[in-house]
């Protein structure tokens, strides 16, 4: 009986997690859709071929506008590397597109306030950063040719037909034509739903970790574990910890924010819940992909010198916003301990759900349905081909 009690509770916290970033959700993912159709993929990468500054800008610009499912990111990352672009600057789009989205930052604004967002953006381009003075020091010469030698093989690792697609409008005009074009709809459509499709797993895991967390774990444990009562202690560890708990997650992208939420309910430290964000690129099965992808040496590489960037970062960003007074200290975000009513959430979930049902239907109705079926793909396989056949009707 104790155990059906618990899983419940588990699952009624989740459930109540689900209805409160509801609507962030869906218009994130659609102002994703929007930017994603209106940038032309193919007129930047040609820009990456360097390490540059101008080259990171480019690439973490370009990432900024995608999709923020991490598999995806990563699977692109490498196409970006095999068409000529810098090792760098392929992960600089990496990172930019996972952390620097603008779903991303409309979920940590509603869920756990706005200091987050723009910790995450003040934050990303420092680890940016870190990761290109890495690299440089220590992936170079012989790691890089042979991870390049390894990425030519094209072995598949996740979601590579997805991030295969470029879905954009090609037809010319201004801002709101090509937006409001039958082509621009369509290409909304297609990127909302893709990324729905291709996300919608780590946001249910997500959920349901950070519900059993919630339900499960006494916060006097949590507190404990993060030092609430020694400041010093809890600003050095926090960084620390953060990343390695995302590891262990398994959840990448947004699915990471609910249990953010509840680490910093327990008393995780300001960088400490901006590591762990952060930390999707670096999830155990991302590693993995990473070995398949560029070789065992680059990805031990690759792995260290995220972490290493992550934990600077956190330590970074905390620097920064506490002289400024920026960091919160609200300790109870409600969207771990607040049920379903009938209030502003719950009329914004209805007007969204019904954007989300538009947005679906002109999806099946422009005859993209058969494109699901394509999202894990081959690296090889053409996917661009088949997706702007689709855009152009």
């Amino acid at each position: 009986m104790f155990i059906i009690q618990a899983v419940g509770d588990a699952l009624a916290t989740a459930g109540s997690m689900a209805w409160q970033i509801l609507w962030p959700l869906i218009l994130g993912f659609t102002l994703s859709g929007v930017i994603q159709a209106l940038i032309r993929r193919e007129q930047i990468t040609r820009l990456m071929r360097t390490d540059s500054p101008r080259s990171l800008v480019i690439a973490s610009g370009l990432g900024a506008a995608s999709s923020s499912c991490s598999y995806a990111a990563v699977a692109l990352a490498r196409a970006l590397f095999r068409k000529g672009a810098s090792f760098s600057a392929a992960m600089a789009f990496e990172i930019a597109s996972t952390n620097l989205v603008v779903e991303l930052g409309l979920i940590l604004a509603f869920v756990m306030g706005w200091q987050f967002t723009l910790a995450e953006f003040v934050g990303g381009p420092i680890m940016i950063i870190l990761v290109a003075l890495g690299f440089r020091l220590w992936m170079r010469g012989k790691i890089i040719d042979k991870a390049r030698e390894q990425a030519e093989k094209g072995l598949a690792g996740s979601m590579e037909g997805h991030a295969g697609m470029d879905m954009s409008v090609q037809q010319g005009g201004t801002f709101w034509q090509r937006l409001f074009s039958r082509p621009g709809i369509t290409s909304v459509s297609q990127y909302f739903v893709m990324d729905w499709a291709a996300v919608l797993k780590d946001i249910v895991i997500g959920l349901l970790i950070a519900g059993a967390f919630a339900a499960w774990v006494p916060k006097a444990w949590l507190q404990a574990a993060f030092f609430v009562n020694d400041p010093t202690v809890a600003f050095l560890l926090g960084p620390i910890i953060g990343p390695l708990l995302a590891m262990i997650s398994f959840v990448c992208s947004v699915g990471n924010v609910p249990l953010a939420a509840v680490l910093w309910n327990g008393g995780i430290s300001f960088g400490g819940v901006i590591s762990f964000i952060f930390a999707d690129l670096i999830i155990i099965p991302i590693i993995l992909i990473y070995r398949k992808y560029y070789g065992t040496k680059a990805a031990i590489r690759i792995t260290v010198i995220f972490y290493g960037a992550m934990v600077l970062a956190g330590y970074a960003v905390e620097l920064i916003f506490t002289p400024l007074g920026l960091i919160p200290t609200n300790r109870n975000l409600t969207i771990v301990d607040d049920g379903t009513s009938w209030n502003y959430t719950t009329w914004l979930n209805i007007v969204f759900l019904l954007i989300g049902a538009l947005l679906l239907v002109v999806f099946y109705r422009s005859g993209s349905g058969p494109m699901l079926k394509m999202m894990g793909g081959n690296p090889d396989g053409g996917a661009d081909h088949a997706v702007h056949n689709h855009a152009g009707h």
